[in-house]
């Protein structure tokens, strides 16, 4: 076993007093004194700042490089304009997911891919093999660190740092070389929690100094550090999937619900289309609906979730919500159960605990 890595914020988490773990191998902090419930309810009404280097970031450069792109993903990145970024799956030849990234259009022969930290090593791997003509793959992950900067206060913030005018910074677009507090960074507005927020990423040297600005400012706002158990919490409720969880080599995008990032229809063939448009004719095998529970129990991962004695699903993720103030899961079911108000059993431990359906997503900001 290779030893965990450290993030450059690695020493910060440690003066704050995070609760340290191993994450896919890499030092990270799963919450920090406040405890979890609290980092989820600063985020949602304040601001958080978590630390999100682990992720892997992969150019992809050259005059091919929106072909290589077109045949690996299932979305239609020729409809991607320059400093916009695109979610999409990428799919083995079977439907299968590999990984589900987002891609960042510097331009027409200039990409950016963030992958999941999991699977950077994999994607890396699985993109080489899949790559053909004049494309230029380079894995940059080990050379950037990146904070996630999230909440209603992280515009106000971020902007007391830079120059640039983030108004105009709409949702799912990004700008490079970008100064923040005198680092040059990449800046963008996506989001991983269901609230406004920004990324930034910069190269490893000017990590601290990020940090120390965006802290000291912060505290005019009330920030906060926020870990990986936040994070979790906080994209369960706004429904987005996690690799490994909602999406994985044995569950396709469309069991997912990602149906409107599958275009079937694309003109250049991609990798899986054909099982996926099968998939999609012949009728789906489980579908992911929302689980509110009516009876007070924990629904975690891998517990069987029954209709009368027949088993007819199982729970994806699960956990305790402090913005809703329920427990709330995520499962995949027969595709024949109603989304909504439709009564189930949860299998936790020795017993029942009855759910019923609810649409997801279960919070949606504004609302």
């Amino acid at each position: 076993m290779s030893e965990a890595k450290k993030t450059p914020f690695y020493e910060k988490h440690t003066a704050l007093n995070g609760k340290i773990v191993d994450y896919n191998g890499w030092l990270l902090p799963v919450q920090f004194p406040q405890g979890l419930v609290e980092e989820v309810r600063d985020t949602r009404k304040r601001a958080t700042i978590f630390d999100v280097s682990h992720m892997g970031e992969v150019s992809v450069k050259g005059s091919d490089a929106e072909n290589f792109l077109q045949k690996i993903l299932t979305n239609d990145v020729s409809k991607l304009k320059d400093n916009a970024i695109m979610y999409s799956p990428v799919c083995y030849p079977d439907g299968g997911v590999v990984d589900d990234i987002l891609i960042y259009r510097v331009s027409s022969d200039n990409y950016l891919l963030v992958v999941n930290a999991a699977n950077t090593e994999k994607d890396f791997a699985w993109f080489q093999e899949n790559c053909s003509g004049d494309v230029k793959l380079e894995n940059l992950s080990s050379q950037y660190a990146q904070i996630a900067l999230q909440g209603p206060n992280s515009k106000a913030i971020l902007q007391k740092l830079t120059e640039v005018d983030l108004t105009e910074m709409k949702f799912y677009r990004f700008q490079a070389d970008v100064s923040v507090a005198g680092v040059n960074c990449i800046v963008s507005r996506t989001g991983y929690t269901g609230e406004d927020g920004f990324e930034v990423y910069c190269k490893n040297e000017g990590a601290i100094d990020l940090w120390n600005a965006v802290w000291e400012e912060g505290q005019n706002k009330e920030l906060r550090p926020a870990g990986l158990g936040a994070r979790d919490v906080l994209r369960l409720e706004a429904s987005l999937p996690l690799y490994g969880h909602e999406l994985s080599k044995d569950i396709t995008p469309l069991q997912a619900g990602l149906n409107k990032f599958v275009k079937l229809d694309k003109p250049v063939p991609f990798n899986g289309q054909e099982a996926l448009k099968k998939q999609a004719q012949e009728g789906l095998p489980k579908k992911l609906y929302g689980l509110e529970m009516l009876e007070r129990g924990v629904p975690r991962e891998g517990y069987t979730v029954k209709s009368g004695e027949q088993e007819i699903g199982w729970v994806s993720s699960g956990s305790y919500s402090p913005t809703l103030e329920k427990f709330i899961a995520m499962a995949f079911l027969d595709p024949g159960i109603q989304e909504q108000d439709e009564e189930v059993d949860v299998a936790i431990r020795k017993r029942t605990y009855r759910a019923k359906t609810i649409k997801l997503p279960f919070y949606r900001r504004g609302k």
